[in-house]
């Protein structure tokens, strides 16, 4: 592929040659040919950098990830191997001879290497479960990842011997753990997951931890003798949802030492190149809706733990220490931006990168990664409201610049817009709230256009300027859609991001409304079409909203909670509300969960509301979305279920799936775009 250089404000874009532009809108079937980059590596050298390019197969209608490498340069890009396999987590070796990875199919995954200079690869491992976390030893000699190891589940009484022959009922299955499924996956196999090291060059996989319990994210020291990973090995794990510690083990002999011990999460240990300090993110668990995760610095033992910034207040993730110990990278959220950050010990603190993201394709959340190599370039996945991400790169002198082009082709022959973002003042208490605006296609500010707000999940999340295949189509479909980061939307800082806690829904309300009002008064939105959706904690919202107001005249209310009561003993993560969102249990404060269900509004519900979900979602489980369905029934509502079949809670993973909710809900939302529309037209 020919590429050029094209100079873009401070970032450099290395683009195939421009295609004629087109006057053709994002369609849904454009789903399909959307492509993105994710988890980048880059070589220490800095020379390459290796990715997983996600594209959506049309025929096996879901998204296959392959490796691809390109050089820092722009050039010579190309996939690494022509296995038809999905691939994934690249892990250069210290030397930058070998790539590591993870391919595999339903049949289960396999650790693979692939040689940069020949370009061959082989298999590994022959492991019984999906190896995760791949990490190389310091010397190349040897590769460490964890594992699930199986454990027998329980029984309470046996079944008489069938018949030869006979075609009996499946055995009954029994339970007796806290967490025992997980939405995306459904039941959790009984086991544990243990870290294990592999040679290099093959052979037999040797377990290091042991104990029953949980162990993630290998890090090895740099004398190779020992690895961090992050647990909770207290007796009470299993109620202990947020706790986790920092460990070590030697990987000699499986002796593990505890580094760290508080009550909260420490985890994502990083150790500097001489072994003197750890880094890890965490925080003090108050029992709070939002709580800012810190970074920390440690001695290589666990002693003289302090935090070193503390006057971010932002969530930061993925710790990386620089080649000569100077500071830490790391990753975090601020105003609906992901960004890189670096930081010395000392606590000088400077940004690195922005616009990371592009990843989830479907709304405009955070995500995407970043990796840094030996002499400082910082590789990351770029993204805009305009397009999916990108490989980039920052060069230690700051230059940036872009180094595939993934949707160029599809780019030159459609159009999508670019989100506008502007600020409001909330009716509430006039806190500051950020929104953003998609128009259109050909918009004209002397017309005048219906609007869709559109609202996030979480709802402790952030949407930002970051490519999403749905507003692209509720645009095209002639909406001005408009997006917003209420009080409880992370990146603001935890004050801000706290504000729901025991009020939930609450004053976010007031936000969204205010970010409403402020679109409407630039004059190109129909007051009296108004249309409001949003899924999970979106679709809370939304049910919330119309028991709350009658100004939208149809609402799609996606994968909800209606009933707090219900959802927290049934959803596959009850345990994580409790003190945390609503004071006390459900069974000791009934009327304070009540009082937050949108079920408990449904009454002054008049707004057409069809309700949508997938059967296999266990975080708002089918049950939710049938308990405000039937009520609107009841009442007489104008209302339809639509049910995802098989979908779990992420309810477009598959590009059909993504595809049908926007269809559907764009269809809800026509059928009453006349103010003529029956009331009854779907009773």
């Amino acid at each position: 592929m020919i590429r050029t250089l094209v100079a873009a404000g401070s970032m450099s874009l290395l683009l195939s040659a421009p295609l004629a532009a087109q006057d053709t809108p994002f369609s849904d079937l454009d789903v399909f040919q959307i492509e993105y980059a994710s988890d980048v590596q880059i070589a220490p050298n800095g020379e390459w950098v290796a990715y997983v390019r996600t594209s959506m197969s049309i025929m096996r209608d879901r998204r296959e990830g392959r490796l691809w490498m390109v050089r820092t340069d722009g050039s010579q890009h190309r996939q690494l191997t022509s296995n038809d396999r999905s691939q994934s987590s690249p892990r250069w070796s210290p030397d930058g001879s070998r790539i590591a990875f993870v391919s595999g199919g339903d049949d289960g995954a396999e650790i693979y290497l692939y040689w940069v200079a020949t370009g061959e690869s082989a298999r590994l491992t022959q492991l019984e479960r999906s190896p995760r976390d791949l990490a190389w030893s310091p010397d190349g000699s040897r590769i460490a990842f964890s594992m699930l190891v199986p454990d027998a589940p329980p029984q309470l009484a046996s079944m008489p011997p069938r018949p030869t022959g006979a075609e009996w009922a499946a055995a009954p299955r029994v339970e007796t753990r806290v967490r025992h499924e997980a939405d995306g996956s459904g039941f959790i196999e009984p086991g544990y997951n243990h870290i294990f090291v592999i040679p290099a060059d093959g052979g037999t996989p040797r377990q290091i931890t042991s104990g029953a319990f949980h162990h993630r994210g290998p890090v090895w020291t740099p004398g190779g003798r020992s690895i961090l990973f992050s647990a909770n090995r207290s007796p009470d794990w299993e109620y202990e949802r947020r706790e986790s510690n920092v460990y070590s083990v030697l990987v000699d002999d499986g002796s593990i030492t505890q580094l760290t011990d508080r009550r909260g999460p420490d985890a994502s240990p990083a150790v500097a190149p001489n072994g003197a300090l750890v880094a890890y993110v965490g925080f003090d668990d108050r029992i709070q809706t939002y709580q800012t995760s810190d970074l920390y610095f440690m001695r290589s033992d666990g002693s003289r733990s302090r935090a070193v910034l503390e006057q971010l207040d932002r969530s930061v993730a993925n710790p990386t220490w620089a080649a000569d110990g100077s500071g830490v990278y790391f990753g975090y959220d601020d105003e609906g931006i992901s960004k890189v950050g670096f930081v010395t010990p000392n606590g000088d603190f400077r940004v690195v990168a922005d616009s990371l993201g592009g990843t989830a394709v479907g709304r405009p959340y955070g995500g995407g990664n970043f990796s840094v190599a030996s002499d400082g370039s910082v590789a990351f996945t770029y993204t805009t409201s305009s397009e999916p991400s990108e490989v980039a790169l920052v060069e230690p002198n700051g230059t940036k610049r872009i180094l595939t082009a993934l949707n160029a082709d599809l780019k030159a022959q459609r159009k999508i817009a670019a989100a506008e973002m502007f600020w409001t003042e909330s009716s509430h208490d006039g806190r500051r709230i950020q929104s953003w605006i998609v128009k259109p296609p050909d918009f004209d500010p002397r017309r005048e256009y219906p609007l869709l707000l559109e609202i996030h999940g979480g709802p402790i999340s952030n949407y930002g300027d970051r490519f999403s295949a749905e507003v692209q189509l509720y645009a095209t479909a002639g909406y001005v859609v408009v997006y917003s980061n209420p009080r409880g939307s992370t990146s603001y800082g935890e004050e801000f991001g706290n504000l729901l806690y025991h009020d939930y829904p609450g004053n976010d309300y007031d936000d969204l409304m205010s970010a409403v009002d402020a679109v409407i008064e630039r004059g190109y939105v129909d007051e009296d079409r108004l249309y409001v959706t949003g899924g999970s904690a979106g679709g809370i919202m939304t049910a919330w909203i119309v028991g709350k107001t009658h100004r939208f005249r149809a609402a799609v209310v996606t994968k909800p909670v209606v009933n707090w009561i219900s959802k927290t003993l049934v959803a596959d993560n009850y345990d994580g509300y409790m003190h945390y969102r609503y004071e006390g249990t459900p069974w000791e404060n009934p009327d304070g969960y009540w009082e937050y269900s949108p079920l408990s509004l449904v009454g002054n519900i008049e707004t057409p509301t069809m309700v949508m979900v997938g059967t296999a979602d266990l975080r708002t489980p089918l049950s939710e979305s049938k308990q405000l369905y039937h009520a609107l029934k009841l009442r007489r509502i104008p209302t339809a279920l639509v049910t995802i079949p098989g979908a779990y809670h992420n309810i477009s993973n598959r590009p059909s799936q993504l595809i049908a909710k926007v269809r559907h809900t764009i269809a809800w939302f026509k059928r009453y775009e006349e103010r003529e529309t029956s009331e009854g037209a779907m009773q």
